[in-house]
């Protein structure tokens, strides 16, 4: 995490804002891929609306990572809610693994407190490298990505699933082609929509199953 928050940290200096942007970034956002794309909504002044629908899609996975984390492990209000705050991918995927089974909810909460102080710490290390020196390096935009591209890549490792992707990439085209350098989000919609319309035929039959068996 550290060397993708230094690129991060370079990226905001080289956006013209000051390097304290990065450290109130990593420190009170902590969206990862999300802060990202920020970078490019506020300093072309995107209206909030998009700014939030945009955060929406980006993040929506959590949601489902909500059902599997282990919050119940951990203890106290505090603890429950600075827990919910830092799930990211990286926390999720070390508390559910396997290894994982056994950990106490205070070992949780640690794992993502070290693990949120490395996105600050090279979020701040990238920024004051940015400030110090002012020479702008080409290809550090690509960071965000090669960070969808080797997360697309696992995915596929792990599932083996062909049609996902391709829709993924028609979607991201044709998109581009419409709407040109203002493609993520609808893209980002497309894709949402024609996966939730793929499970609608599952659906109803799970919902056919339950009448049946009534």
């Amino acid at each position: 995490m550290i060397p993708l928050g230094i690129a991060f940290g370079l990226l905001v200096t080289h956006a013209g804002f000051d390097w304290w942007w990065a450290t109130a970034f990593t420190a009170l956002v902590y969206a990862g891929s999300l802060e990202f794309l920020l970078i490019g909504l506020i300093a072309a002044a995107a209206p909030l609306a998009q700014v939030a629908v945009t955060a929406l899609l980006v993040n929506f996975r959590h949601v489902f990572y909500a059902l599997s984390f282990p919050l119940h492990r951990v203890r106290g209000r505090i603890g429950k809610i600075y827990s919910t705050f830092a799930l990211t991918d990286e926390a999720y995927a070390l508390s559910t693994g396997p290894a994982a089974r056994e950990w106490s909810g205070r070992r949780i909460v640690w794992l993502q407190v070290l693990l949120q102080g490395y996105w600050v710490a090279g979020g701040t290390l990238g920024a004051l490298f940015g400030e110090l020196v002012p020479v702008r390096l080409d290809g550090l935009d690509f960071a965000l990505t090669a960070l969808f591209v080797v997360l697309a890549l696992d995915a596929y490792r792990a599932r083996r699933s062909v049609p996902a992707p391709a829709l993924a990439m028609i979607c991201a085209l044709v998109s581009m082609l419409i709407f040109g350098d203002g493609m993520l989000l609808p893209a980002l919609g497309a894709f949402t929509g024609c996966l939730l319309l793929s499970r609608v035929p599952l659906i109803r039959n799970l919902v056919r199953g339950r009448e049946s068996d009534a």
